[in-house]
């Protein structure tokens, strides 16, 4: 039985005890003697069971390690509840508060905690009353900067009890789980995922906003070199210097984010609501941002100098999703750093225009590598005689849903997608089968043919084998293959290259240099690589007779392969003048459109 059932079953006996008193009164001596005996046991053994259930609760009040304290409802004037007062509390009451219980005792929690919202206190207590059940509620106490988890519940009329638990750790760790699942830990801005539900929100929002709204994505210009040469420490301390100017820049309302490694972005709500005016609005507010991020970083002692690049796209009441909206904006920025860098752009339809044909191109370019709907034409190689000594192998695609498209459009999106070392191969291949071809007839033994080789396709690891085995599968002769590379290839891993080319070369193959003078040149390498052939770019060769600056390029070039003993040849040869200009300068081989355009073998041969 609890103490308060016990409390109520003393006072109902000490009633009854009155009422035997005055029934034994009337009784004879024997029988009132009797009642009186049981009555004073009676009253014995309910107070001895009130002792020990009042020693227990004090056990279990003053030995919790939860804070409780009771209290009581103070009624105004119009017997309306509007505070509590402290009837009790425990040691651990004290410990979780701050508060001293002595000096709590009697008053009330608006004496105790000015400030404390009573209204919703008084609240609760009305709901514990109203439906007898305990209510469990978490407050935050100014006093000590605390979080409480409280549980109150009736404990007699217009009695409570609270049951406090101090859960600030709790709340610091739900907080740090919070922060590390919607907060980046290096720079403290919203992360992707904030982002992303942010911005979801805000398209949702649109129908009932006027407003137009933006999106920014901002990525730092060169950070991977910085990371590289400087190491990540230098480069988190100018991510957390770019994130703090980006910050003191925008306003309470808009969205900063650090979308993932250098690139931010930054999301724009309640701008005008004509389009023209928050296109003002917003590129006012990138040339900040770009102003800003343009200043030097002290990085540790250490100036440094960075850039931005900024894509916007505006969006209002029109249907689109997060990441069609995110695309925009990434197409924008990228069209910023092709522009130069250290620049914004907004994005505009012809963007999702050009990359809607790109991937188009993409995949018809996988099904015509599968489909072998690519083709090899060979443009003539010729001597100061005319005579044809070779060839060079061109290749050509005929796609049956986009007609002739040009190499200058498919072979870089080729080399993008990664698809240019298997077209490189299949090229090989067939270059080696025409070469073999050629090796069988009496009047086509002699000739050479060259064959461009990518940068990609040159730096696989099984490069020397790969080109050895078409070789073998062709039964061509080694000896009659040219293979072109240009300077670009030299930049990165120059020792391997270099093996590479040794090793081929030992083995009979030549090497031209293609575009020399267009890219890095360097003598130093020169010097060094296997080579055969230097070949001068067309656009030296094409003004070779009115501009004195390519003249004397050109005049260079020759010069430089005569004194490495190297052949020398000259591309995009069209008029029988420029054909005798390199020659009467030393230039002796020759090819271009003065001798023929690219064409089928067969053509090729019967047209010499």
């Amino acid at each position: 039985m609890s103490r308060h059932a016990l409390t109520a079953v003393a006072t109902r006996i000490r009633r009854l005890a009155s009422v035997l008193d005055r029934l034994a009164d009337s009784l004879g001596p024997p029988e009132a003697a009797m009642w009186r005996q049981a009555e004073a046991r009676a009253r014995r053994e309910v107070e001895e069971a009130l002792r020990i259930s009042e020693q227990r609760f004090r056990g279990l009040f003053d030995n919790s390690l939860s804070g409780v304290a009771l209290h009581e409802i103070m009624l105004d004037a119009g017997g309306q509840p509007c505070d509590y007062r402290f009837l009790m509390a425990n040691r651990a009451f004290e410990t979780h508060t701050g508060l001293r219980v002595a000096e709590i005792i009697g008053r009330t929690v608006t004496e105790v905690l000015p400030g404390i919202e009573q209204s919703g206190l008084i609240g609760i207590y009305g709901k514990v009353a109203l439906t007898g059940e305990p209510v469990s509620f978490e407050m935050f106490l100014e006093l000590n900067r605390h979080h409480y988890g409280i549980t109150a519940f009736q404990v007699g009329q217009g009695q409570f009890a609270t049951v406090f638990e101090n859960i600030t750790e709790r709340k610091a760790a739900e907080k740090e789980i919070r922060d590390l699942a919607f907060f980046d830990p290096l720079t403290g801005l919203p992360n992707r995922r904030l982002l992303l539900d942010r911005l979801q929100r805000a398209l949702a929002n649109r129908q009932r906003c006027a407003q137009e709204c933006a999106l920014l994505f901002i990525d730092l210009d060169d950070f991977k070199t910085l990371n590289d040469t400087l190491g990540h420490e230098q480069g988190d301390l100018l991510l957390r210097q770019a994130a703090a100017r980006l910050s003191a820049c925008l306003r309470e309302s808009d969205t900063l984010s650090r979308f993932g490694g250098d690139e931010f972005v930054v999301m724009l709500e309640n701008l005008s609501g004509c389009p023209d005016e928050s296109a003002m609005q917003v590129e006012h507010l990138g040339r900040k941002l770009l102003a800003v991020l343009d200043q030097p970083y002290d990085l540790n002692g250490c100036e440094h100098h960075s850039t931005a690049s900024i894509g916007i796209t505006l969006f209002g009441h029109q249907p689109i999703g997060v990441d069609d909206l995110m695309r925009q904006a990434d197409l924008a920025m990228y069209r910023a750093k092709a522009m130069g860098r250290n620049a914004l752009r907004f994005f505009d339809p012809e963007m999702q225009a050009e990359i809607s044909a790109r991937a188009a191109l993409e995949g018809h370019l996988r099904q015509a590598l599968q489909q072998d709907q690519f083709r090899l034409v060979y443009q003539a190689q010729v001597d100061q005689g005319g005579r044809l000594i070779g060839a060079e192998a061109l290749l050509r695609w005929d796609s049956p849903q986009l007609g002739a498209v040009s190499p200058a459009t498919f072979i870089p999106q080729a080399e993008k997608m990664g698809l240019i070392v298997p077209l490189g191969q299949w090229v090989l291949d067939t270059a080696c089968r025409q070469l073999a071809l050629w090796g069988e007839g009496e009047d086509t033994a002699h000739l050479m043919l060259a064959v461009n080789i990518s940068m990609r396709q040159f730096h696989q690891p099984d490069f020397v084998e790969q080109v050895l085995m078409a070789i073998a599968r062709a039964g061509a002769n080694p000896a009659r293959l040219k293979l072109e590379i240009t300077e670009s290839l030299l930049l990165d891993n120059t020792e391997n290259v270099i093996a590479k080319m040794t090793m081929l070369h030992a083995l009979g193959l030549g090497f031209s240099l293609d575009d020399f003078g267009t890219g890095y040149s360097s003598l130093s390498y020169l010097k060094r690589l296997p080579l055969d052939q230097l070949k001068i770019d067309r656009s030296f060769v094409q003004d070779v007779l009115t501009d004195a600056n390519n003249a004397a390029i050109a005049r260079t070039i020759i010069a430089l392969a005569h004194s490495l003993e190297l052949e020398v040849i000259a591309e995009g040869v069209e008029t029988g003048e420029q054909r005798d200009w390199l020659a009467a300068h030393g230039c002796h081989a020759y090819q271009g459109y003065w001798f023929g355009r690219p064409v089928p073998a067969e053509e090729l041969i019967a047209s010499f």
